[in-house]
């Protein structure tokens, strides 16, 4: 393994895992008032086609995260359409 995807793994879980904090706290209050519809519309979107790229490019650091992120992203979503 290269010091180069070292260096995009360390990143990419350090993003990934930044945003579990917002996941937890909504799986816990279900609220998703604060939350826009359209920026988690658009987020996961986005987060969908990076992970579509790094498939494309075999990019193992960009495939990870944008696959974990895709997960957590889609949960608030789903929260956010569900309960408002």
């Amino acid at each position: 393994m290269t010091s180069v995807t070292i260096i995009g793994l360390v990143a990419a879980a350090l993003t990934t895992v930044a945003f579990l904090p917002q996941v937890i706290h909504t799986l816990r209050t279900r609220s998703t008032h604060d939350i826009s519809l359209r920026m988690y519309s658009l987020y996961t979107a986005g987060i969908f086609l990076w992970l579509v790229y790094g498939l494309f490019l075999g990019d193992v650091p960009l495939i990870a995260s944008n696959a974990v992120t895709l997960l957590l992203s889609a949960t608030i979503l789903t929260l956010k359409i569900r309960h408002g």
